[in-house]
């Protein structure tokens, strides 16, 4: 009697030799039938590995259009999130084109890069220094008005000191040239978002609220017309003595994103301001 391993080794071998007689007869048999077993074996023994394999194929097309889909949505989000961004600095890179060809002398363009101290929102860092023409004490101005003056120039970049900041002051005046006074940032603890006060104003002129609050030139820091704000309403008084009026600045500095700067004696000439100034 055999032994069961002598017996499945003979069977083994018996099958390899089978094996090989089929592929050499296959190798050699005609074309026609060599098609025929190959059809033969994918309809049948073959049937369920090519159903894997065309599932494997799906899975792998859909989870490649699934990621596409999902970095297209993702693009989108960016891009949507993005927009208002871009469209913002487009408004104030088009509204400096505007500003600068209005004004009579050269001014100097800047980009707003970030302020020097993490802690400190009331000075910026600009792109631009003294080898762009950058010195202290000029005027820096965004679209919509007044932002503060350069408080120092490297060879580079510089930083100005915006009106939020405690020792800014500006000699004003109101549009029509009836009321001067000094601007300076509010130190009212009530008052939730920052604003100007106009000081010094004489107990008998009254200022009406929407008047508009420019620069009147002196001191030779600002030019003369520079916006400054508007007149919200008076904040405190001193009977027989001086009115203290609220203003709100016509330029944010923390949405600022470009800026000009301008040499001291400069006149503005924006939006008839020349004309109605003394």
């Amino acid at each position: 009697m055999l032994a069961p391993d002598r017996t499945f080794a003979r069977r083994d071998t018996a099958l390899f030799v089978l094996c090989i007689a089929l592929s050499i007869g296959a190798l050699f048999a005609p074309e026609s039938w060599q098609y025929a077993a190959a059809s033969s074996a994918r309809s049948t023994a073959l049937a369920p590995l090519i159903a894997l394999q065309r599932r494997a194929e799906s899975s792998r097309t859909s989870l490649a259009r699934f990621e596409l889909l999902t970095a297209e949505r993702d693009s989108a989000a960016v891009a949507a999130q993005s927009l208002p961004v871009l469209l913002d600095e487009n408004r104030q890179l088009r509204a400096l084109l505007g500003l600068a060809a209005r004004l009579p002398t050269r001014v100097i363009s800047a980009e707003v890069l970030h302020q020097p101290v993490p802690t400190d929102g009331r000075t910026l860092l600009l792109s631009a220094g003294r080898q762009s023409g950058i010195q202290p004490f000029q005027a820096v101005v965004a679209p919509e008005g007044l932002l503060g003056f350069i408080l120092t120039a490297g060879p580079s970049t510089s930083i100005a000191l915006t009106w939020a900041h405690p020792d800014f002051r500006a000699s004003a005046v109101t549009l029509d040239g009836s009321v001067t006074g000094i601007v300076g940032v509010t130190a009212d603890a009530s008052i939730r978002e920052p604003m100007l006060e106009l000081r010094g104003v004489p107990y008998r002129d009254s200022v009406p609220a929407g008047t508009a609050v420019v620069t009147s030139g002196l001191g030779g820091v600002y030019p003369r017309g520079l916006p400054i704000g508007t007149v919200v309403g008076v904040v405190r008084q001193s009977e027989g003595w001086e009115r203290v009026y609220l203003v709100r600045p016509a330029a944010a500095p923390a949405r600022v994103s470009h800026a000009l700067i301008v040499p001291a004696g400069t006149v503005w000439a924006g939006q008839g301001q020349e004309d109605s100034l003394p």
